[in-house]
Order: C-alpha cells, then structure tokens, then sequence
C-alpha cells in the first residue's frame, strides 16, 4: 500500500456555539456537505472513518454514526490520535483505498465542544494527556503543558512573548475573511499580550478557543468528481507521550515526519506553496513552522510580522484563520486546515484565494506535541 489516494470533497462547519447540536449531529452536517462537494450520495460511501469525541465518548463511535447518517460501510474505523487525529485518518483512508478494502471513504470529526461540556469537564478531559503519576497529580493543564514550552523557546532560542502574539495577530486576520469562523475581530499584538494569562507566558489570546462544528473529507483510490486533489505523501512520527519523558524539546519529531511526507511525494520543502500547519497555541504553531524548516529557529514570529505568512506572501499559512481564529471542536479542529487546503488547491478560496497553490503541506500534533502526522497534497 502506497499511501496515496484522491481526497475529491469537503465539507466544513461553522465553528463556534451550536446550540442543541450533538457530535453525531455536527458529523452529519460535515458529512453531508463533503458528499454534495464530492457529487456523490450515501450509497456511494463503503467506508468510514471516525475522529473521536470527547463529549460522546461512545465505544464503538463509527458503526454509531454509520447507523446515525444511513451509512452500511464495509470498513468502519474510529481513531484517538489527538490533534494528529485527521492527518492519520486520511492516511489510513488512502491505505485503505490502495489495498481494495474500500472505495470510497468518508472521513469525519465533529463535536460539540463548547455546548456539550463544561469548562471544568473540558479542561480535565484534556489534561489527561499528562502522565498519571508525575504530571497531572501536579494540577497541569494543557496550557500549562504549553506554556512550559514556551518558557524554553523563550530561553533557547530568543523568543519573545510578542513574537508568539503576531501569530495570534496573523490567524485572527486570516480568520476575518472566512464567514464560518468563531472569532473575526482583528486583534494587535498589544492586546494579545494585555489579554488575560493562562499559563505563563501564554496568554488568552495566545490560546485556541473551545468550539462545536465538524469537518469531513472525501478519499477515492482513483480521481474523480468536479473537485479532485491527489493526497501524495502521508507519514507519522510518535515521540514519547509525556513531557516528562521528552528526550529534547527542539526535536519533537514534526521534521522527521513532513520529510518522509514529502520524500514520498517525491517533493521537498521548496516545492510546498500553501502551509496548513497545527495552532492549538501560538507556541505550537512557533514550534512547528520552525522545526519543520518553514521558518528559522527563533524568527516565526517575525517572518508572520513581515507579512511572510499572509495570503500574498511566501509561505501562505492558515488562511482559514486555524485553530485560533476559526476555531478548535476536536478532532474536526485540525481538519478544518485540511477543508481549507482542498479548497486552495482546487482555486475556490474566493477572497481568501492565494495566487499560486500547487503544492500544499499539512501537519498535525497530538498531545503535547507527542504524535505527529503529515499529508501532502497537490492540485490535479
């Protein structure tokens, strides 16, 4: 199996409150519209595979959904990766496709986040990431997990808090020309660092938002539909899955994983024209972009501050407005980068759309940075 596939639909919520909404509801909103983006119906679909909710933690979540949306696939899968969630979901679905066990799969995420659980719920949810016996005994968050690596980039590589809030800055701008994201208001870079602390030094603004939405794809083993995009390189990378137990924190595995993305599309990071990199904080987008090689060590916050990473610059990134702006829901949170990948490389960004998009790279974490998940994308 080589790993590649077409991904020929999506279909992207608005991110933010939905009110009387379920997971499986918000999967059936995606659902339906990657399916009419792709030009196909239910019965077409014979396989599927599920992100995971931490508002419906339900055992057997895909055969769930199956039976929600009318599905009888033949290949039914659910996967906990984190924020690497999407990412490896579709590298699956090409492996999938490639090997004859499914030709048409639907891949989807969704969660009501925001309105299903309650702050306190969420927070310890996630904290859980951390090691039961030395981290989350301690009273640790996620945040607070984040903040620590910002302390070290800070101290190792000449970071400043300011240059973490232009990345916040960059988001919330790209995130007002998209009517489906959770928060368009442009912001500056004083008022991120005047917002209210987190986990120092991240402040609010430095810090995905809670959200309900969902987000689906389409994975075909041949190209077809009106709207095709050839998946080229996939790769994973797992690290360890504790802070604690890091080797380093200036390797956490992301360029390990995009090089063996792109090598297997026969690519390089020089060939790649549109970025859809992982924001949960503005120190992961930091950590990432630079240790992918996307920017130098120490210099993504300037690179966002000259316009580096803006719809008209060098390296467009995000525009959507990623996890900051448009919004985080789960597993649906890093596939909105996905939607909106699919959606530059097949020249339907409207205002958003940037000048050249051939070649797209995208990459997702999970936990703190513990898993890594890459795809490559190109346009047909």
């Amino acid at each position: 199996m080589t790993g590649t596939g077409w991904l020929v639909g999506s279909g992207l919520t608005r991110y933010g409150r939905h009110e009387g909404r379920s997971t499986l509801d918000l999967m059936s909103d995606a659902a339906e519209l990657a399916l009419a983006d792709a030009g196909l119906v239910r019965g077409d679909i014979d396989g599927l595979l599920c992100g995971y909710s931490t508002t419906h933690p339900h055992l057997m979540l895909g055969t769930l959904f199956a039976e929600h949306f009318g599905l009888q696939p033949r290949y039914a899968h659910t996967m906990q990766l984190g924020g690497a969630t999407g990412c490896a979901l579709v590298m699956l679905a090409c492996q999938l496709v490639a090997s004859g066990a499914a030709r048409r799969i639907l891949v989807v995420g969704g969660e009501n986040r925001m309105t299903g659980q309650s702050r306190d719920s969420a927070i310890q949810t996630l904290a859980q990431v951390g090691h039961p016996d030395y981290e989350v005994p301690l009273g640790a968050t996620i945040p607070a997990y984040y903040g620590l690596l910002a302390s070290h980039c800070m101290h190792a590589h000449g970071h400043t808090e300011a240059d973490f809030a232009e990345l916040a800055v960059l988001m919330r701008r790209h995130a007002g020309a998209h009517e489906g994201a959770q928060f368009r208001t442009p912001i500056t870079v004083d008022e991120v660092l005047a917002s209210r602390p987190i986990a120092s030094p991240l402040k609010v603004l430095d810090c995905c938002p809670v959200s309900d939405g969902g987000c689906a794809v389409v994975v075909t083993a041949t190209r077809q539909g009106p709207h095709p995009l050839r998946i080229s390189g996939s790769a994973q990378h797992h690290n360890a899955q504790h802070l604690s137990a890091m080797a380093t924190l200036d390797d956490f595995g992301a360029g390990a994983c995009t090089g063996r993305a792109l090598a297997q599309a026969g690519r390089t990071l020089a060939d790649v024209e549109y970025a859809a990199i992982y924001d949960s904080f503005t120190v992961t987008l930091t950590l990432l972009l630079e240790e992918i090689g996307l920017a130098p060590r120490g210099h993504a916050g300037a690179l966002a501050r000259d316009g580096h990473f803006s719809r008209d610059g060098a390296m467009p990134l995000n525009l959507h407005g990623g996890l900051l702006s448009y919004g985080h829901c789960g597993v649906a949170g890093a596939m909105a980068h996905l939607a909106e990948a699919h959606r530059q490389l097949t020249g339907r960004a409207g205002v958003r759309q940037v000048p050249r998009a051939g070649v797209a790279l995208m990459h997702g974490d999970g936990g703190v940075l513990s898993s890594h998940a890459s795809l490559v994308l190109e346009a047909a």
